[in-house]
Formats: structure tokens, sequence, C-alpha cells
């Protein structure tokens, strides 16, 4: 068995509100839709596997031959992050969501940060993160003093400037901050360094971030793939998001482009396995930012990528695009959604044009791509695999 499975996630690419939307204070958000309505989206690669004859999506150009099986993914964990979404892409549903912070950080915890890293903390509380250096970047660069800060999701995030602390200093506090969460209880998702460069007043976050997640609570289809000795390449956060564990090689990226050259690389190796990828830029560039024709731009340049890998697809390979929640550029809020997610299944055993309709859980996915190396499934999740294959 020589088999590759390439499952792309487009971060943040939701495709309208789940039924408890309004829980979440997301009634209304449709990403897709929204971002389907620029004049810079155009997607012929994905429209062509199905995207638009995915339940829900009458509003978009379906096609009458769709080359993917495909279908709605429905989240059951609560909670509508990075971490927990992809948690559940990999076979783990969570009951409880993870912690967040409306009103900032608890002072035995900042007391703790500051005594630890020896640097005093700004700002604590919610902010968006290119406003926060903004509006504290002077006083920090002034003061050498760091930038704390959250958001919606169970993140801690602290910011420096990359002229006044070295980035290894940076992602040390974080370390720090990581240990120290954990020690206090407070079971924080992710904890991130955001670097920046320039001068006051326009500051810009670099690609120099770097994710210390909280480790997932259980097996996952990575540890599954690595014990029975297959690939799990991670490209982009992935190796952020499970803490490293079950990654057999990782490669961080510095955009959406360069995680597809690093793909489009990956199609041209020999591996039998996982190459797991995430594309974080519709999310952190243009999602959390409101904008709609950025988001646009950018689905657009992954569909022309998505023309490029498709061809490299070998005769047992398959490619899986799905999301991890919502970000819809086009309502007030800068924050996640609660949305469905996409799911298109493509590859030379794939019987295309298979509507499998909206599926129970994220975690359908983990148990498909188990199913799909042979293993037994050992995660949530109930596989579609005999739904689509060629017999």
């Amino acid at each position: 068995m020589n088999k590759r499975l390439f499952l792309i996630v487009l971060d943040s690419l939701g495709i309208g509100e789940q039924p408890d939307a309004v829980e979440f204070g997301d009634a209304g958000s449709h990403t897709l839709r929204a971002i389907a309505s620029s004049a810079r989206f155009f997607a012929p690669h994905l429209t062509e596997l199905g995207l638009f004859n995915i339940e829900g999506q009458d509003y978009g150009p379906g096609t009458t031959a769709p080359r993917a099986a495909f279908a709605r993914m429905t989240e059951q964990s609560a909670g509508k992050d990075t971490t927990i979404g992809h948690w559940e892409i990999a076979g783990i549903v969570s009951a409880r969501p993870l912690p967040t912070f409306p009103g900032g950080f608890p002072p035995e915890l900042v007391e703790c940060l500051e005594r630890r890293t020896g640097r005093r903390m700004l700002c604590n509380r919610p902010y968006s993160g290119t406003q926060v250096v903004a509006d504290f970047g002077r006083e920090h660069v002034d003061t050498g003093a760091l930038i704390l800060y959250t958001s919606a999701d169970s993140v801690l995030q602290i910011a420096a400037h990359e002229g006044i602390v070295s980035l290894e200093e940076l992602y040390e506090a974080c370390r720090t901050a990581r240990e120290t969460v954990d020690e206090l209880g407070h079971c924080v998702g992710r904890i991130i360094a955001r670097p920046f460069v320039g001068e006051y007043p326009v500051y810009t976050r670099t690609a120099n971030r770097h994710d210390f997640s909280l480790p997932p609570p259980g097996r996952t289809m990575l540890d599954a793939l690595k014990d029975n000795g297959l690939a799990t390449i991670g490209v982009g956060k992935i190796g952020d998001i499970f803490c490293g564990r079950a990654i057999s090689e990782s490669f961080p990226i510095r955009d959406n482009n360069h995680g597809m050259e690093l793909t489009l690389a990956k199609a041209g190796e020999d591996f039998c396995g996982l190459c797991f990828v995430n594309l974080v830029d519709f999310d952190m560039k243009y999602g959390h930012r409101n904008d709609v024709d950025g988001y646009a731009g950018a689905v657009t340049e992954f569909d022309r990528r998505l023309g490029e890998l498709l061809p490299l697809l070998r005769p047992e390979d398959a490619v899986l695009i799905t999301a991890d929640h919502g970000c819809d550029p086009s309502t007030p809020s800068t924050d996640h959604s609660r949305e469905y997610a996409p799911m298109l299944l493509y590859g030379a055993g794939i019987q295309g044009g298979v509507d499998l309709g909206t599926r129970f859980s994220f975690a359908d996915i983990a148990a498909t791509v188990q199913e799909y190396f042979g293993l037994a499934v050992e995660t949530a999740g109930e596989s579609f695999l005999q739904e689509v294959i060629f017999r």
C-alpha cells in the first residue's frame, strides 16, 4: 500500500449557520455566501468538485457533474475555535468548551507571569490583534513591557516588537505562560506568540507567530496512523494545534501560498500516510478583519493552487478539503462563527457526485481517514468511505 491523503483545512471557511448558532451569538452567519458575492471570488476548481452542490448552498453555481463526493459537516463540540475544530476533525468531540476570558486574565495569573518573565504586562483584555499593537505598541517599545491580550477564543496572546524582545525570549515567555496556566488549572486552548515590527504609529505583525497548544485530551487519528507506521505530516499550524503529538514531520508556513507550495512539494514525494494542512490566512488576515474582498481573493488564489495539486495525485491518492469553523467577514462581529463546514473528497478511487448530505460530526472525517488506510476506527466518528469508494 502506498496511499497518500491530503487533508486541507481552509481555516474558517464555514458554509452557513448551524441550528445552535443563536446560542453562540452567530445567527445568520454564512462565510462562504458572504465572500461568494465579491467580485474577487473565482473558484472554478472548488465549484467543479461540488462546493456549491453541498446542502444549503443554493445561492452558488452548482455543477451537474461534481467531481468529488461532498457533504455538510456539523460541529458537535461545545466550541467554535481552531483547537476544538481540529480536534474534532481528528476524532475528539469536546463536551465542554475551553475557557475564555472576556474580562481579561485573573490578577494572580498576571502577577505570576510578570514574576516569571521579568517583564510587566500591558492591556490584559480582549482585543483585536492588529489594534492592540497600534494602541499599546509605543508603550511597549518605550518600557519593554509585554502586551498581554485575549479574544473571544480560548487564547492567551503575548505581543512584542522583534527589535525590543528577541523571538526566542518571546517564545520562552509563551512557554512560561503555557506552564503557568496549566499549573493554575485554567486550561487555555492556545498560548500564541505575536511578534511585530515597525515604528510608531505603524506596526505590522510578522510571520513568526508560534502557538503553544493544550495537548489533545485523547487519541486522535494521528495517533492511530503514526502507531501503524504511517506518515503524519503537518503543514502550517497542525504541529502547534496538536502540541507536536503523533506528528512525524512539521512544516510551519509564512502564508497560504507558502503552505500550498509545501503541499505541492510533498505531492511530488514518496510517502505513505497523511499530509494534514492548515491554511490560516482566511481566518487571521481576512475573517477577523471583516475583509470580504480580501477573503474572496484568498479563496481565489487557493483555488488556483488547488488546480496545480489535483493533477499530481496518484491513482491511490485522495484530497479532502474542509474547514474548522466559520468567521463571516460580513457581520459586525470579528470573531469566529458557529457554522457547518464543507467536505469535498476527491481521488481516482472516489466516486464523484456522491451527496453525503449533512454529517453528524466533523469526527466522521477522522473515521474515514482511518478506514482509508485500512485501520480500525479508534476515535469518535462514523466513516463514510464505503459510500464513496469504487467497488
